[in-house]
């Protein structure tokens, strides 16, 4: 896939045209795999001029991470700051996620430095949405809370890691900026009716199973 969301060239600088390309690059070969030849190529400048902007593969990688936390984080605070939200923000937000949600799959899966940054600074941010939003259940601070958000973290990313498996049975592209909102909607749609499974009879049996479990094997928890 060789896309910058189907720009004309001349609507990005040279320097967003080569971090575009990067990160469609590392996305599909990894870091190790990518070359500043490549990136140069899919960018249509020359490797002196990759250089002279971002100095090495290092460097461009440090761009790019950049540029995701900016955009994947700054939508999600956007988010939880009480922005208005409007189809043409969530627009404006899948268009600028696509190339960005692409090489943190890789990152993931890889291990890469930004990867664990991102899980870290995602579980922060969901620590503070349920200590925000419902405090006598969560207390800043408790292990509680630290463990929900951790796997509210994981939750979210692992439909990125497994993008591909989502994609085989959505038959689309699960990552393509058009496909993203089928992607958020069926995660909403999940979270909305979980809650009432558990709030019923069946799922308040397995909570409390799950709880009395814990107690009995670790009763000092």
């Amino acid at each position: 896939m060789r896309s910058t969301h189907d720009r004309p060239p001349e609507d990005l600088t040279a320097r967003a045209r080569i971090r575009d390309a990067a990160l469609t690059e590392f996305a599909e070969r990894g870091f190790k795999g990518a070359t500043m030849k490549a990136v140069a190529d899919a960018a249509g400048v020359s490797v002196g001029l990759v250089q002279h902007h971002f100095g090495s593969k290092e460097g461009l990688r440090e761009a790019c991470d950049a540029h995701i936390r900016a955009t994947v984080l700054g939508a999600a605070d956007q988010v939880q700051d009480g922005a208005e939200i409007t189809p043409e923000f969530m627009r404006a937000m899948f268009e600028a996620n696509e190339l960005s949600v692409r090489y943190l799959a890789r990152a993931l899966v890889e291990g890469s430095p930004v990867a664990a940054a991102m899980f870290d600074e995602g579980a922060d941010a969901a620590e503070r949405f349920l200590t925000e939003n419902w405090p006598d259940d969560y207390r800043p601070q408790e292990t509680k809370v630290r463990e929900s958000a951790a796997v509210m973290a994981a939750m979210h990313l692992s439909t990125i890691v497994l993008h591909e498996h989502l994609s085989r049975r959505f038959g689309v592209d699960a990552l393509n900026r058009t496909n993203l909102a089928r992607l958020s909607m069926a995660m909403i749609d999940v979270y909305a009716h979980m809650g009432e499974w558990i709030a019923s009879g069946s799922g308040s049996q397995v909570r409390q199973a799950v709880a009395d479990y814990r107690t009995k094997e670790h009763p000092h928890d």
